[in-house]
C-alpha cells in the first residue's frame, strides 16, 4: 500500500512509519514538526508541512496514488486543552476537515484515525467498551469526539470509510531501541518514572494513595506501542479489502496500578529513587480499562507485549539512550 502519515514525525507515528515499511508498504509522513523530530521519521519520505494547508495537501495527493491515510497529528494535553481550547478546536477539528475533504476531492476514501478514550469522560464502568457512553469533559475529549462523529456523516454522505482506535496509555518504545517516546513537556507515568531512575529527575510523585483499587494508587490500562500500531495496520488493511467504518477501544485488557508501574520499574532498571507522595489531583478516576474484545474478534489484532515488564523493558533502553537523542532535540 501506499500510506500517508501526519504526524508521523510523533511518539506514535514514528513506530508506525516503521511498521509500515517493514511490512513492505510505502510511507510518506506529513509533519509540521511542532511536537515530532526530524530524526525520528527513519523510513520513507519526509514532507514538513501542515494538514491545514490545503495547497499542500492538494499537492501531496496529486504527486502521489494514496491507498489510505493515518491521522496522528492531534494536540493531545489535556490540561493544555482546557487552558487554549481555541488552540484545539482549530488543529484537532478543522484541520482534520481539512485534510478530509482533501481526500475527498482526490478520491482517497480509507481513513486511520488515532482517538481516545477521553472520549467517554469519567467512566461508569469498567472495563469499558464500546457501548461505554461517550461524555468527555474536558476540550481534548470533546475535540476527538467531534471528528468521531464527522466521520460518521462523512461516511454516510461521501462514502469516505474510516477506523478510530480508543486507547487509553501508549506506551513502551521500538522493540529495537530505534524510536521511543519524548515529549517536551513529558507527561506519561512511565517516562517519568524512567527519568527519576536515570537521574534525569529527582522524584516521581504520586497523586493519591486513597483511592478504591488493591493498592490505593490509580489504576491505567498502558499498551505497547508496537501492539498499538499493529492495530492501526489492522484497520487500513481492513478498510482497504472493502471493509466498513468502525470504531474500536484498544488496551492491553487488564490494569497496573501507579504503585505497581513504580515497583517494576525499580526491578527493570536496578535502581532506586525517591518516591513523593501528593493529593489527588481532580478528574483522575481509579481505574481506567480498555475492553479491547470487539477489536480482536473483528479485526483479529493480538497484542504480543502484554506484561508491564516488556513494556518497561523496552522504555528503559530508550531513555538509556538519552545522552544520544537528548542532544539532538
Amino acid at each position: 500500500m501506499k500510506v500517508l502519515v501526519v504526524g508521523g514525525a510523533g511518539y506514535i507515528g514514528s513506530h508506525m512509519v516503521k511498521m509500515l515499511a517493514k511490512a513492505g508498504h510505502d510511507v510518506v509522513t506529513l509533519d509540521n514538526l511542532s511536537n515530532g523530530y526530524r530524526d525520528a521519521v527513519k523510513y520513507g519520505e519526509f514532507v514538513e508541512g501542515d494538514i491545514a494547508d490545503a495547497t499542500l495537501l492538494d499537492q501531496l495527493f496529486s504527486k502521489y496514488a494514496f491507498d489510505g491515510v493515518m491521522h496522528f497529528a492531534s494536540y493531545i494535553q489535556v490540561g493544555e486543552s482546557v487552558e487554549e481550547p481555541s488552540m484545539y478546536y482549530r488543529n484537532n477539528v478543522c484541520n482534520t476537515q481539512t485534510l478530509l475533504d482533501a481526500m475527498l476531492d482526490h478520491g482517497i476514501r480509507s481513513f486511520i484515525f488515532s482517538s481516545t478514550a477521553a472520549t467517554f469522560g469519567e467512566p461508569e464502568y469498567t472495563p469499558i467498551d464500546e457501548a461505554h457512553p461517550q461524555k468527555p469533559i474536558n476540550p481534548y475529549g470533546h475535540s476527538k469526539l467531534m471528528v468521531e462523529q464527522i466521520l460518521q456523516d462523512y461516511d454516510h454522505a461521501y462514502g469516505l470509510k474510516s477506523v478510530s482506535l480508543r486507547y487509553f496509555n501508549a506506551a513502551g518504545a521500538d522493540p529495537e531501541g530505534e524510536l521511543g517516546e519524548r515529549h517536551i513537556p513529558e507527561t506519561h507515568l512511565i517516562p517519568l518514572v524512567l527519568q527519576a531512575a536515570s537521574g534525569r529527575r529527582d522524584s516521581i510523585t504520586v497523586f493519591g494513595t486513597d483511592y478504591d483499587t488493591e493498592d490505593g494508587t490509580c489504576v491505567r490500562d498502558y499498551i505497547h506501542i508496537n501492539d498499538l500500531c499493529s492495530a492501526h495496520l489492522l484497520g487500513l488493511e481492513h478498510l482497504v479489502a472493502g471493509g466498513n467504518s468502525r470504531a474500536y477501544n484498544m488496551g492491553n485488557g487488564q490494569g497496573y496500578s501507579i504503585k505497581q508501574v513504580i515497583d517494576v520499574a525499580k526491578q527493570v532498571t536496578g535502581n532506586d529513587f525517591a518516591v513523593q507522595i501528593g493529593e489527588r489531583r481532580s478528574g483522575d478516576p481509579a481505574r481506567l480499562v480498555a475492553d479491547s474484545s470487539l477489536l480482536q474478534k473483528e479485526l483479529g489484532w493480538k497484542p504480543e507485549h502484554t506484561d508491564l515488564e516488556s513494556i518497561i523493558r523496552h522504555a528503559w533502553a530508550w531513555e538509556q539512550k538519552y545522552d544520544t537523542w537528548g542532544r539532538s532535540r
